[in-house]
């Protein structure tokens, strides 16, 4: 595809949406072509996948099994991808997306404790060949980051509501993915200022963008 895919990843109240946002007006401001976009829920289907698996009222982790839940997220993935990611990059735009293949592995594989070439195995058929060039971790402690989110909006999801270990474990799990591939992750302090962190995403997206830019030539 002629596009590129940058990911935002981390775990809740790091600070992804925002930096996702910023990340998008600076590179229209420098002449990209640029859709920004998220998981889960941006597809019509996706809507209604989303309620089911992060609407505290609608489902508890008690009633939905790992297993379902895995592949309810996977299959939110490949719906937007058919239908939004792909066809943005095959018009060779830049597509920023919140959240992406890497928080399934975390979540799922961390937090739920599922087997990890399992999840790898479902990403292969999930996401139809699209891979992300590069990642941005931002990373936290997950009490600093639950705590932001109360401040936010004074309630936690499904997932935000369970106990400190899955959150913990799901931040473990993200530093190793980071640390399996240097080469696409660059892992980012969040407990920082936004201006701080946009800072860093800002100065390495125009490297790795020049970079792989200047080679296409």
């Amino acid at each position: 595809m002629r596009g590129l895919l940058i990911t935002i990843e981390g775990i809740e109240g790091s600070g992804k949406t925002t930096q996702a946002i910023r990340l998008e007006s600076y590179l229209k401001s420098i002449g990209y072509q640029v859709l920004r976009t998220f998981e889960p829920g941006a597809t019509q289907l996706g809507k209604k996948l989303r309620g089911i698996l992060l609407d505290v009222n609608t489902d508890n982790s008690s009633s939905l099994h790992p297993i379902t839940e895995l592949l309810l997220f996977s299959a939110d993935r490949t719906q937007h991808i058919y239908e939004i990611i792909a066809p943005e990059l095959e018009q060779g735009k830049i597509v920023i997306c919140d959240r992406f293949i890497d928080s399934t592995t975390a979540y799922q594989g961390g937090g739920r404790k599922l087997d990890l070439n399992q999840i790898l195995e479902i990403h292969k058929i999930a996401t139809l060949g699209v891979i992300p060039f590069r990642t941005y971790l931002l990373d936290l402690p997950p009490e600093i980051g639950l705590q932001r989110v109360l401040e936010q909006r004074n309630k936690l999801d499904r997932l935000e509501s369970e106990n400190i270990e899955f959150h913990k474990n799901i931040r473990a799990q993200f530093l190793k993915l980071a640390e399996l591939n240097p080469e696409r992750f660059l892992v980012i302090d969040s407990n920082n200022t936004e201006d701080y962190v946009f800072e860093v995403i800002k100065n390495d997206v125009t490297r790795v963008l020049n970079e792989y830019y200047s080679r296409k030539k």
